[in-house]
């Protein structure tokens, strides 16, 4: 096995402990909290960048914004759900997010779109509406779950570019975009509903933009170390981290039938990428 398939697994581990924390910060905005997660990424990307003598504002820059523009609001929406669903939903909805980068691959580049991969599609919606439920009394609130499904069409759209990406900037730029662009927005969007966070909230935002901000650098490393779409797949081991740490820290049980929509929704998009003629980034280059 190459470094690529533990580089996304690094990442998923990260991004995990960060879920575990921004969920336990409740009581922050969720504005604040992505403002607090931008800035310690930026920071901390402007002293790297520095360190490794790479310009920080890059070639492609017009893919290099939309990456950012599209992965602020992607973290947006994906705190929100954190905050109103259980850590393992919000986590498996955002899984959705590699089907929409070969739907907009179709759409944008004219790459092939097989039947089977339809079909797959589908499976992984069906796996959403279990996961929701038929009984009015479930705890999912439907809305919610819309607003999980439309961050992970923006985290598809923010992967399409990260992989347009791959032969004109470095991963580090990149990684830095993300920062550069929610800083400023989060900053004014928060200063209208700020809470001052305790002593303990602090050290949690502080611990929310280190894992963070290791774990977009692992994933940029991962997804652009091979010429494969399959190295995604590794991502998927954030779902079992999330049911560990749903059960044992915030006491998340599930239906059988929340399971199977789990289960669902997690074969069609693994499918999908055993499925796909060409790669990502072979298609889009």
């Amino acid at each position: 096995m190459n470094k690529g398939p533990w580089y996304m697994i690094f990442a998923a581990l990260m991004f995990s402990l960060m879920n575990v924390l921004v969920k336990e910060l409740n009581r922050i905005p969720v504005f604040e909290l992505v403002f607090f997660r931008s800035i310690f990424s930026l920071i901390y990307m402007i002293v790297l960048l520095r360190h490794k003598n790479i310009k920080p504002f890059g070639r492609n820059k017009k893919i290099l914004i939309l990456r950012g523009v599209f992965g602020t609001i992607a973290l947006t929406l994906f705190f929100i759900t954190l905050h109103k669903t259980p850590l393992a939903i919000a986590v498996i909805i955002q899984y959705l997010s590699p089907i929409f980068t070969i739907i907009f691959t179709s759409i944008f580049l004219k790459d092939k779109t097989t039947p089977q991969q339809w079909l797959f599609f589908f499976v992984s919606f069906i796996g959403v509406v279990f996961i929701k439920g038929f009984d009015e009394s479930n705890q999912i609130p439907i809305n919610y779950v819309m607003v999980g499904i439309i961050s992970s069409v923006f985290s598809g759209l923010a992967y399409f570019c990260i992989v347009k990406l791959k032969n004109t900037d470095h991963h580090l730029v990149t990684v830095f975009y993300f920062p550069l662009i929610s800083t400023p927005i989060m900053s004014i969007l928060s200063f209208f509903n700020w809470k001052f966070p305790t002593k303990e909230e602090f050290f949690y935002l502080i611990c929310v933009g280190f894992f963070s901000q290791i774990a977009q650098i692992y994933m940029t490393k991962g997804i652009q170390s091979q010429p494969s779409g399959s190295i995604m797949i590794f991502k998927y081991i954030g779902a079992i981290f999330a049911l560990i740490f749903g059960y044992f820290i915030f006491d998340e049980k599930f239906s059988i039938q929340a399971l199977f929509g789990i289960f669902l929704l997690l074969l069609g998009v693994v499918l999908n990428i055993f499925f796909k003629k060409k790669p990502y980034d072979q298609s889009i280059n």
